[in-house]
């Protein structure tokens, strides 16, 4: 049975670990090309060799970015177009949150931009490059594959809702991820260029739990999670296939939160988690 993005050809950045190390794999699993971009090169090769090993029919390769440099990302998007002759995904996934990174008195500039460069700067380089690929995509009617194609970028609940542990730099650059990607939905939709923003909850990442550092931190962010827990990878990357998918061909412009409905409350029950979590396919 063909899988949901077959023939497809995807970019993942932030590949070599978390939201998208999970994602790497899942979109192999459903047939998909994959080009995997990392800072950390050798994380991205790791999940590649998984990838080889476990889906040896689709094509996978990784390469070293940095994201907040244009110059890498074109090269990464003109990668992709090379060794799979189009682009239909691009996952804008990677990002950081500093530990240093704090309220509006205490976060250093430093801290600021760098956090702006990699989490907004590098989302905006890499839509405008993804943008300029799916363009040339070629059409293939019998295989379903046309031009345009689905772009995804990661917010976070807190772009929505702010957040309780203070986090300015952060909270800001993925609310600026949020308010881009609809515009450039709305610039884009007549060429069948789909754009959506992931808005993740707390994840149990190693991303967040070196930002949770205390008992502190962490009962902080819990009291708010309806269903007792941190969520997982894995979950994100469920949420990303489907909105790479053309099962979501209707949806552009959207603000997709996959929080556990911490968006929807304010301060949840106490209690032990009703539900558990899923298992990861890494």
């Amino acid at each position: 049975m063909p899988g949901r993005l077959q023939h497809k050809a995807a970019l993942i950045t932030g590949a070599g670990s978390g939201i998208g190390l999970e994602s790497s794999l899942l979109f192999a699993s459903e047939g998909a090309n994959v080009l995997l971009i990392d800072v950390n090169v050798q994380a991205a090769e790791k999940v590649q060799k998984l990838i080889a090993e476990r889906y040896p029919n689709v094509k996978s390769a990784a390469i070293k970015a940095d994201v907040s440099k244009e110059s890498d990302i074109k090269a990464a998007v003109d990668k992709a177009v090379e060794l799979f002759g189009r682009l239909d995904v691009m996952f804008n996934n990677a990002g950081i949150m500093h530990p240093e990174d704090d309220n509006a008195l205490n976060t250093e500039e430093r801290i600021w931009d760098l956090t702006m460069n990699i989490n907004l700067k590098g989302v905006w380089w890499g839509c405008k490059y993804a943008i300029l690929a799916m363009r040339n995509n070629p059409t293939d009617a019998s295989k379903g594959l046309h031009t345009g194609g689905s772009i995804i970028n990661t917010a976070s609940f807190v772009a929505i809702m702010g957040a309780a542990t203070p986090q300015l730099a952060y909270t800001a650059s993925k609310g600026a991820v949020l308010a881009m990607t609809r515009e450039l939905a709305m610039v884009h939709a007549r060429e069948g260029i789909r754009l959506n923003s992931i808005c993740p909850g707390p994840l149990k990442t190693p991303l967040l739990m070196d930002f949770l550092n205390t008992t502190e931190k962490r009962e902080r962010r819990m009291v708010h999670l309806p269903m007792g827990r941190f969520g997982e990878a894995i979950e994100i990357a469920q949420g990303a296939l489907f909105l790479a998918s053309d099962e979501s061909s209707y949806i552009t412009g959207t603000d997709f939160a996959v929080d556990g409905g911490l968006s929807s409350c304010y301060v949840t029950a106490t209690g032990e988690p009703t539900l558990p979590p899923p298992s990861s396919l890494a």
